[in-house]
């Protein structure tokens, strides 16, 4: 079966090794984004040429999946190595066939590269390329904390630049969830210490922390404990400080995915959320605690799960359809908080 783990992909990479067909797949969007275009990079294809690349979105096919074959299979006008590019793939069964049919045969020239969301084990698309000898699949998982302190010191160090451990601690704790988010925030940061040889405390809350970190905070908080009034009102800020909305579904994704770690712990230990976040908590603000401590005792391991893969559901979306971005947003929040307000007494 032709697939690699998320956390093998940089090995993987380095080898140098090629299939035919790769699918990039997972919940946070930005690493998926990123790992396509550095395997596009590698495809040996001119990506400024349109004859030598082709680029679809998942809209291009609904109804007619036979025209991805027809692309893979035409021949270059001039010659050079082509590319055909797919983005925001679904679980089309018709597609999947075809999908199934290129990355079965190890024989064709043109080099096809799949870009998708979320897939579970045992979805069709997944399937297909997975047991294929001449396609590969590659998850994307949002960065675990590990992940996360390699690429703060990756971008630091392009500027020379050391960080202090609170710095760290404060800037771990609003990065995460989508791999290109953080690392253009990295990438601001950077440019705002660049000289300075060091990023401190201070220089994470001018640069990242700005003024409508606290109304995030407060929408994430909000729609854990089912508050619809604070919800809003913590919107009306957001934007009110010209923050992009989609932010605090990102910030909402990665309270959830803490907030499943802990509850998965209550239910293996039986320990009480109180002795859980006094533990395993320290990550998180003082402020927020309490907020925290709250959803965590109100919500199931399956509430969360489904909240988390709302929420990157939202994400995928957003992407897709940039123009209804804070709409989107607005609509994936409020969805949440109402399952939330079932739960809270």
């Amino acid at each position: 079966m032709a697939q690699i783990r998320a956390h093998e992909f940089t090995r993987f990479f380095a080898s140098g090794k090629h299939y035919r067909l790769h699918l990039v797949y997972g919940p946070d969007q930005g690493l998926v984004a990123e790992r396509a275009v550095m395997l596009a990079e590698r495809s040996g294809a001119d990506l400024t040429d349109p004859f030598l690349v082709v680029r679809l979105d998942f809209d291009d096919l609904r109804g007619n999946a036979g025209r991805l074959s027809d692309e893979v299979n035409s021949i270059g006008l001039f010659g050079g190595q082509r590319l055909v590019w797919l983005r925001n793939v679904g679980n089309d069964r018709a597609l999947c066939d075809v999908v199934g049919d290129i990355a079965r045969d190890t024989d064709g020239e043109t080099s096809v590269l799949i870009e998708a969301g979320e897939l579970k084990r045992g979805a069709a698309l997944r399937k297909r390329v997975e047991d294929s000898p001449g396609g590969l699949a590659i998850p994307c998982y949002p960065d675990d904390r590990r992940d996360l302190q390699a690429l703060i010191d990756e971008e630091l160090a392009h500027e020379e630049l050391r960080i202090t451990p609170a710095a760290r601690e404060r800037l771990s704790g609003v990065l995460g969830g989508d791999r290109l988010a953080s690392r253009g925030e990295l990438q601001k940061l950077a440019l705002y210490c660049r000289g300075t040889g060091q990023v401190t405390e201070e220089n994470v809350v001018a640069s990242v922390g700005d003024a409508a970190s606290p109304s995030i905070d407060d929408a994430v908080d909000a729609v854990l404990v089912g508050d619809l009034k604070a919800l809003d009102h913590a919107l009306q800020r957001i934007v009110a400080s010209k923050t992009a909305i989609y932010t605090a579904v990102l910030a909402c994704m990665r309270s959830v995915q803490t907030l499943e770690a802990l509850r998965a712990k209550i239910d293996e230990t039986g320990a009480s959320p109180q002795s859980v976040m006094a533990q395993a908590g320290r990550g998180i603000h003082f402020r927020r605690k309490p907020a925290m401590e709250g959803a965590l005792a109100s919500w199931s391991g399956d509430a969360l799960s489904r909240a988390l893969e709302h929420c990157q559901n939202s994400v995928l979306a957003m992407r897709r359809y940039p123009r209804l971005e804070d709409d989107i947003a607005r609509q994936a929040l409020l969805a949440i908080a109402q399952r939330a307000t079932r739960r809270v007494p």
